[in-house]
């Protein structure tokens, strides 16, 4: 913690100046969406003041600056995440859009009537749904790894799931509900060893933790800027060369193509075979301002101090009586889910935001947890690096309201 100036990271970012229902706003959802610092918000401006034009296309002078800044970002990415090169890293609307690219076109190519595909219970639904729709398609047999009582993966379970027909196996690295750290690189040398190939969903964890895809050997790894203090509308997917280059392209367009002729159609080298259309400009130049923020704090810094706070707000709500904490795996990262007895999570979201003091409630986008747990949905409150412990204190104060007018 003493590493970071938490005061001065938070003067950063103009919207926590705001109040929401008269009182100083905590904000405490940063697992659906980081709030943006004043450089990504200048960098947005700036785009659209000095060189707004279309990317990868163009001969004259906005163009080509705009096209420079694009590829300036894909750069920072590739050694953000550490690929070996910056053409493994393909542009995106966000993490959604990544899985379902790496569904469609390696799955459409590579997975067949009779063959597995492995994800695990505790699964955001944007990593449940496009292997459920490939595999009604194909044929193939969905298996999914169990969770301990603790939101941790049964990998005795796991290893029994691996055999001579799994394909591809699609885990999360951090619950975004349970906050649960997954034993990624376990997984994938287990899968590997299976002969299948791994996507791991990033998400959750790309602002939290330090990631280097060489040393994890991970075949795909997707991730959304708008969870790492940047813009909305855009994400990544990274791939290993090889597998990238036997892909069929995702979509039909502009840019993804060398020659087009009525008869036939050549595809663009990497990265520009899975990049179709215009992209998203803006947000595409902006996360390049993000990754800077984030690089500048130390992704070190910012785990240290996440996970003190995390360690602190544990044992804060522990004070509240009839809490049930959902999820107490032993690695965990910036995430708190729990229930209180006697009690709806929306009621306590709701007295919570009349407080000023945003949280989410409901499933999370991930009903199979909940249902395992016999719950409509939990509190979340999740944590960045411009949290406090006095909004923690905040918090606390506001749950034990909140119970007490509706127990």
């Amino acid at each position: 913690m003493s590493n970071l100036d938490i005061q001065a990271i938070r003067a950063a970012f103009p919207i926590l100046k705001r109040e929401v229902n008269g009182k100083p706003l905590v904000y405490l959802d940063n697992g659906a969406t980081t709030q943006k610092p004043q450089v990504v918000i200048d960098a947005i401006l700036n785009y659209y003041t000095d060189m707004n034009s279309n990317v990868h296309r163009g001969v004259h002078y906005l163009s080509q600056i705009s096209t420079d800044a694009f590829e300036v970002t894909r750069r920072k990415v590739q050694e953000f995440i550490h690929a070996k090169h910056d053409y493994e890293i393909i542009i995106t609307k966000g993490t959604t859009d990544s899985i379902n690219l790496v569904s469609t076109c390696y799955g459409g190519a590579f997975i067949h009537e009779g063959d597995e595909v492995i994800i695990s219970a505790m699964e955001h639904h944007s990593n449940i749904v496009p292997w459920q729709m490939l595999c009604e398609v194909k044929g193939a047999k969905l298996q999914v790894i169990p969770m301990k009582e603790s939101g941790e993966l049964d990998m005795d379970a796991y290893r029994s799931l691996l055999n001579a027909n799994t394909r591809l196996v699609s885990v999360n690295y951090v619950s975004n509900a349970l906050g649960t750290i997954n034993p990624v690189k376990e997984i994938i040398d287990l899968a590997h060893a299976a002969g299948a190939v791994v996507l791991i969903d990033a998400a959750q964890a790309i602002q939290h933790i330090k990631i280097d895809v060489q040393e994890l050997d991970v075949d795909f790894l997707v991730f959304s800027g708008h969870k790492m203090y940047g813009p909305t509308g855009v994400g990544v997917l990274y791939g290993k060369e090889e597998l990238l280059n036997k892909m069929p392209p995702y979509q039909g367009g502009g840019d993804m193509i060398k020659d087009v002729t009525f008869e036939k159609t050549t595809y663009n080298e990497l990265p520009f075979k899975f990049e179709a259309g215009t992209p998203n400009i803006e947000a595409g130049i902006t996360l390049n301002a993000a990754i800077d923020f984030i690089n500048e704090l130390g992704i070190d810094n910012i785990k240290a101090y996440e996970d003190e706070l995390l360690a602190y707000a544990t044992e804060k709500l522990s004070e509240v009586e009839g809490i049930r904490f959902i999820g107490t795996a032993k690695e965990k990262s910036s995430v708190i889910s729990f229930v209180v007895d006697g009690t709806h999570p929306y009621d306590i979201g709701v007295i919570l935001d009349k407080l000023g003091i945003a949280v989410r409630t409901g499933h999370h986008c991930a009903q199979p947890v909940m249902d395992q747990f016999h719950i409509p949905g939990t509190v979340r409150a999740s944590l960045a690096v411009y949290n406090t412990k006095e909004e923690i204190d905040a918090l606390v104060a506001g749950v034990k309201r909140a119970v007490a007018m509706l127990v």
